[in-house]
């Protein structure tokens, strides 16, 4: 969720192997104001004017969105580091999908991942096209008088990024000292090894990369079938689905879990973005390279049943972490439920693995 959707722009960002914009913008840009009339988390509504003798940084972000949640162990880092000497972080959560408008949907999210900086809902867009962004997640840094003096699209360039609000801070409070930038455990800033990955894969016929010979028919009910021959970077459905704009929805229930979802990818982990039902919570069944994941393979959000089968219990609306290989590799993924409550947006993948 690097980007905003677009095909075109994908190949693009493929084709050249970017997996970071750092894009330069006029210097001394008076930072814009935030809209009056927005929604709140965390904190009573702000203003950049009010914010003036601060250091402000603003990540605008997803709570879906796998290369915004990678980010956030910085950006709680530096909160604890630095607010005392100035610095305030605002999150301004942009949504890539209908269900992630909903003040509670945040909320739960904000709670799960501990987040406690001000977090400000742009549901319309509006501070997004203010900043004239693209990108999730994208920040910024205003200084002191209101300016932006610096700002990265996508993950990367935390060091940079720290030594700058250092140097920010610095110029408010000139005998502050501070630490060696912070770095993550487990990424290939702290020795880890990193490699090229199956893209992020969207549903829905907006612009879902199905593999299926019938393609999407909007708003329609559609019979897939899976003839097992998959490309790696497409998703397959077998079964009755119904095509909806972002995602595909299970069409009925089905107790015999004959119906599905595919995909075959190149990764270390994979997870996916899955709505919640509204009445209860339901199980989605998983299996990798045809058999339940065995234990070492297993992303967080994976638990078993009495049978030894794997499964998801899809309770809120976000994005699920399934598979956690040890090794790098090509796997194929298949998502089972018996629930016609299942509705899926989007794969993502890890590349990273951890250092020792």
């Amino acid at each position: 969720m690097f980007f905003k959707r677009g095909k075109l722009f994908l190949a693009f960002l493929l084709l050249i192997g970017m997996t970071a914009v750092s894009i330069a913008r006029a210097e001394h840009m008076k930072a814009p104001e935030f809209p009056r009339g927005l929604e709140w988390i965390n904190s009573d509504p702000l203003t950049i004017s009010g914010l003036k003798g601060k250091v402000v940084l603003i990540d605008i972000w997803d709570y879906t969105c796998i290369n915004c949640i990678r980010t956030l162990p910085y950006i709680k880092e530096w909160q604890g580091r630095y607010s005392e000497y100035g610095l305030v972080i605002v999150g301004v959560h942009t949504p890539e999908f209908a269900f992630a408008k909903k003040i509670e949907n945040v909320k739960e999210a904000i709670e799960r991942v501990k987040i406690t900086y001000p977090v400000v809902l742009d549901n319309d867009y509006k501070i997004w096209s203010l900043y004239a962004n693209r990108y999730w997640p994208r920040k910024y840094l205003i200084d002191a008088d209101g300016y932006i003096v610096y700002d990265h699209a996508g993950e990367g360039d935390y060091r940079k990024t720290e030594l700058l609000i250092q140097e920010l801070l610095k110029n408010i409070n000139p005998k502050a000292k501070f630490p060696k930038p912070f770095t993550a455990p487990g990424l290939a800033e702290s020795g880890g090894r990193c490699y090229l990955i199956t893209g992020e894969l969207y549903l829905g016929y907006e612009v879902g990369q199905l593999g299926n010979t019938e393609g999407h028919i909007p708003e329609a009910v559609v019979t897939y079938k899976d003839n097992g021959q998959y490309q790696d970077g497409r998703v397959y459905a077998n079964g009755r689905w119904l095509n909806l704009a972002q995602s595909l929805r299970h069409a009925l229930e089905d107790k015999s879990l004959n119906d599905y979802i595919a995909i075959k990818y190149h990764a270390l982990s994979a997870n996916a973005v899955i709505k919640a039902a509204k009445e209860s919570s339901y199980k989605v069944f998983v299996k990798q390279d045809d058999s339940f994941v065995e234990p070492n393979d297993r992303g967080e959000d994976i638990k078993v049943d009495e049978a030894g089968r794997t499964y998801l219990e899809i309770g809120q609306s976000r994005m699920y972490r399934i598979i956690k290989n040890n090794k790098f590799g090509t796997h194929a993924l298949k998502l089972y439920c018996e629930s016609d409550a299942f509705e899926i947006y989007a794969f993502t993948f890890g590349s990273c693995e951890k250092s020792d």
